[in-house]
């Protein structure tokens, strides 16, 4: 497993952790990120059951033997949210534009790390994984672009130019996403992203939960960042680990095939000889044969 994966899947795992125990510290969900009605029924136990899942789940993605189980459990709570921020799309696709494409890539970055964990990668698995992970990149740029304003505030005052980062950041989303849907520069551009995530978490997120430490909301957006960057990082470390099995699988057809072909060389040769020797034998007793 190319140590960009490992690297992903430990974000995420630290993350899922960090943000169940919040779940359980305050007996609540994470907020705007899983949206969920006051009236629920038992609102404060699935908020428990919720948390417990997460740190458990979470703790699966350490250990070689549970990462691909954990994974699949993950995915499948983070589908469930996707699908809870659709219909607030629907009604309001400005507002909701960024929750559901937050939602949706963690899906598809641990839908992805479930299926390149598994004893086989099947490409048309990963390929969709790949494609819902990219689909978001675009979406998350559209926000930046609504919203510049909403983004610049959230720069820290101390990077000028918030307005261009804004923007930059909008239009790195975009690149991203077509250079991974269109599969040009796609490993180059996953990496890139990645880097550009990391970045965040530790420019923008550490100082801010920093200078705001008893803010439960910039604690989630933390985490939120940390395991948005792992998924960065399965991602393109999944494009890494397809393409040397391509390699491979294409290495190993061009060596089979120079192996068939040496063998049939060899073949035809004993043949020759083989039917040279024969003619010999058998010249030589017509010979003798012919003898008085």
């Amino acid at each position: 497993m190319p140590i960009s994966i490992r690297l992903g899947r430990l974000f995420v795992g630290l993350a899922m952790v960090a943000l169940g125990a919040i779940c359980l510290r305050y007996a609540d969900f994470i907020m705007e990120w899983t949206p969920v009605s006051p009236q629920l029924p038992a609102r404060a136990a699935l908020a428990y059951v919720h948390g417990s899942v997460l740190i458990v789940a979470g703790l699966g993605l350490f250990f070689d033997s549970a990462v691909r189980l954990a994974a699949l459990v993950l995915g499948s709570v983070w589908l469930l949210w996707t699908l809870v921020h659709v219909p607030r799309v629907i009604a309001s696709w400005r507002t909701g534009l960024g929750g559901l494409a937050e939602a949706l890539a963690l899906t598809s970055g641990l839908f992805l790390l479930a299926v390149v964990a598994g004893p086989t990668v099947k490409r048309t698995e990963v390929l969709i994984s790949r494609y819902c992970y990219a689909f978001c990149l675009p979406m998350l740029g559209t926000v930046h672009f609504l919203y510049p304003e909403a983004v610049a505030n959230f720069i820290l005052k101390g990077i000028p130019a918030h307005l261009f980062w804004a923007y930059f950041t909008g239009s790195a989303f975009w690149a991203a996403g077509l250079a991974i849907l269109s599969g040009v520069l796609a490993r180059l551009a996953s990496r890139l992203l990645a880097m550009m995530l990391s970045s965040w978490v530790l420019i923008l997120h550490i100082p801010r939960v920093g200078a705001a430490v008893g803010d439960r909301h910039e604690w989630n957006t933390l985490f939120l960042a940390v395991a948005q960057t792992g998924a960065a990082w399965i991602l393109a470390g999944s494009l890494e680990r397809f393409q040397s099995i391509l390699d491979a699988n294409r290495t190993g057809h061009i060596s089979g095939t120079a192996e068939q072909n040496r063998n049939g060389i060899l073949a035809r040769v004993g043949s020759v000889r083989a039917g040279s020797w024969l003619s010999t034998r058998l010249g030589s007793r017509s010979g003798c044969s012919a003898l008085p």
